[in-house]
């Protein structure tokens, strides 16, 4: 069914020119093109350029959002009311700090090249200073792939995603791996490896374990190689690139090669090419029972196919063991029939009232979907 839109103001960015507010209007005269299910409402949280990661400090009433550029971003409700009162530049002059985690009062900034840390206890207080303090800067320094999706795992220690600099090829290093860290940057070890560009992940609610997202290959046909949604439950495993171009799928220089250990294929697929970036479980109360646990994943759009697809959310439903079972669609519109894109969604996170917040680079806005069915 269609979406209930509601329009709830859009503050300027402190400090910062924004292309306009009309900008952000227009988005949300076009929210009625959206389709979500029954009973979920969407409408305009914030107006952030470049929109990309999301980290949430709910006890602050804070989203702080990273960007593929320089900016780093803190989105906030002073009040706590569900509305946004003001968005501040927190530093302009960043190396596409895209990976982000939180964890009482501290932000920890993946750029392309290094992992940092604020504190960000005092974020928005006048006076407040944003100095990074290096934690670990022997990431990769190569913008193809660069985005470092970053997460805090249950065990304390932080987890970030680096993808390979080609399209296929054989990788260095850390180039295919997600790496796991201690929160000093210290003991650096590859956890996951095989994985050619994740640009989301996420650990279980209930199960604790680690789920991420990877693109497949370009350039191997419209309707290969699927994307892919990963399991990893423990340390050590091969996710298959580049001798899988993504799931089952081989590229034609790669098919006669023999990986160096057993592959482990995905825990679901997407289709070809849908870039599934952020990824968020859903908690709490807000949302019906059947969704507690599932996740909704942002698919950002495809760029090589000859029909688009993607610019949508889905949800991966998992069962009562914490296992994924498919995926189903939750929001879609962004990409209209005659192949126009107003939006493209990139990470999703959950807010502490329940709701869901959307990030959008494209359109510039983060979204906030709430559910007030029965």
């Amino acid at each position: 069914m269609r979406a209930f839109v509601k329009y709830v103001g859009l503050p300027a960015v402190l400090g910062t020119v924004l292309t306009s507010g009309a900008g952000a209007q227009s988005v949300a005269d076009r929210l009625d093109q959206l389709t979500l299910p029954e009973g979920f409402e969407i409408s305009i949280y914030a107006e952030v350029p470049g929109a990309r990661e999301m980290a949430i400090a709910g006890e602050m009433g804070v989203v702080f959002v990273g960007t593929r550029s320089s900016e780093l971003y803190a989105v906030i409700d002073d009040d706590r009311d569900g509305t946004v009162d003001r968005v501040l530049t927190m530093r302009d002059d960043l190396n596409a700090p895209t990976g982000l985690a939180y964890d009482d009062g501290t932000l920890y900034v993946s750029e392309q090249h290094r992992l940092t840390r604020y504190d960000v206890s005092q974020v928005g207080a006048d006076g407040a200073v944003y100095e990074p303090e290096v934690l670990y800067d022997k990431l990769p320094d190569r913008s193809h792939h660069g985005t470092r999706a970053t997460e805090l795992g249950p065990d304390g220690k932080i987890y970030i995603a680096i993808g390979v600099p080609c399209n296929i090829c054989m990788p260095d290093g850390i180039e295919d791996a997600i790496i796991r860290l201690d929160r000093d940057g210290s003991n650096a070890k590859i956890f996951a490896s095989g994985i050619r560009n994740s640009v989301g992940m996420a650990f279980h609610p209930k199960t604790g374990e680690l789920y991420f997202n990877d693109n497949g290959v370009d350039n191997m046909g419209d309707d290969s190689p699927p994307g892919e949604f990963n399991h990893a439950p423990t340390a050590g495993l091969f996710f298959g690139f580049p001798y899988y171009g993504g799931g089952h799928d081989r590229h034609r220089e790669w098919a006669d090669r023999e990986p160096p250990m057993p592959v482990t294929f995905p825990a679901v697929e997407y289709q070809a090419h849908v870039a599934a970036l952020g990824l968020a479980f859903v908690g709490g109360d807000q949302f019906p029972d059947d969704y507690i646990n599932d996740a909704i994943v942002a698919q950002h759009g495809s760029w090589n196919r000859s029909t688009p697809i993607g610019y949508r959310l889905v949800r991966v439903r998992f069962d009562d063991q914490g296992r994924a079972l498919d995926r189903v669609m939750f929001a879609e519109g962004w990409l209209r029939e005659d192949g126009e894109v107003w939006g493209r969604p990139t990470d999703v996170e959950q807010l502490p009232d329940g709701s869901l917040v959307v990030a959008d680079d494209y359109a510039g806005v983060l979204y906030r979907i709430t559910y007030t069915g029965n």
